[in-house]
């Protein structure tokens, strides 16, 4: 299984997937107990969520599970949310505070650094690559970090979490305009709820790529998983309709980004 799958393109947008994949080296599954093996903190068919909604959207998608290894943690393993519970690189529970590991089968230092290696720096890799690449075409580059997670994780936050939730690190990570287009939308959308720097303020990817002073611009969408799940339990099945619903509010979103180009540019008339 390679770390990632990529698709290259032509737009300034560039969507990334740390947390859809499910792959388990043999070594990993077998250290898993029963609750880690359901897997339950995936971000669940996001990437399917998003799928061709933005012609030319550059695509990276980690295919390993966050139990490998976090794509959106810091490699020092600090925490981004300080006093706040949150899970780390190499989770040891998961979202509701539960071991995910059989007792005395966590992995320890070398393991960690090993598992980063091998999958976390290589998505990353491949994350700033092309970073570059669409900024040498564009002059810019738009970073939209694509999430979800449970409406309901009480060791997580308290109360029910807002469909959209939008994350640049309290305007630090994009420029004034981008983070207004997604937010403008979202909070727009008829029939759902949002948040902007709300509990999810950005992870790693977006505070470590977000440089709007050098015209990367990244933003993140956590979105709650009751607006595109048919559950938010095993087994966690695609709600075509309620996605179908969904879909409408995020493609106007990358749209509207990707129109912002001449002003981000700097080509503007």
């Amino acid at each position: 299984m390679q770390p990632f799958d990529l698709t290259e393109g032509t737009s300034p947008i560039i969507l990334a997937f740390p947390h859809v994949g499910t792959y388990l080296p043999d070594a990993v599954e077998e250290k898993l107990n029963e609750t880690g093996k359901v897997l339950a903190d995936t971000d669940w068919f996001v990437d399917r969520l998003y799928s061709g909604l933005l012609e030319g959207a550059t695509m990276v998608r980690a295919n390993f599970h966050r139990y490998v290894i976090d794509a959106n943690r810091a490699p020092s393993d600090e925490s981004l949310y300080p006093g706040q519970n949150t899970t780390g690189l190499c989770p040891i529970t998961d979202f509701d505070g539960k071991p995910i590991y059989k007792d005395g089968m966590e992995p320890d230092a070398e393991e960690i650094e090993a598992r980063r290696l091998a999958w976390h720096k290589p998505y990353h890799d491949a994350l700033a690559a092309q970073i570059e690449r669409v900024k040498a075409i564009h002059g810019f580059a738009i970073l939209y970090d694509c999430h979800s997670i449970r409406s309901h994780i009480p060791f997580l936050f308290e109360g029910k979490l807002p469909d959209f939730n939008i994350g640049t690190n309290e305007g630090k990570t994009c420029c004034k305009c981008v983070e207004k287009t997604v937010a403008t939308h979202a909070m727009g959308a008829e029939g759902y709820t949002a948040a902007l720097n709300g509990r999810f303020k950005g992870g790693w990817t977006t505070r470590h790529y977000g440089d709007p002073d050098n015209k990367v611009h990244v933003i993140q969408m956590e979105l709650a998983q009751d607006t595109h799940l048919v559950r938010e339990e095993p087994p966690f099945d695609y709600d075509d309709k309620k996605a179908e619903a969904l879909r409408v509010h995020l493609k106007a979103i990358l749209t509207d980004l990707a129109a912002l180009a001449p002003h981000l540019s700097g080509k503007e008339q």
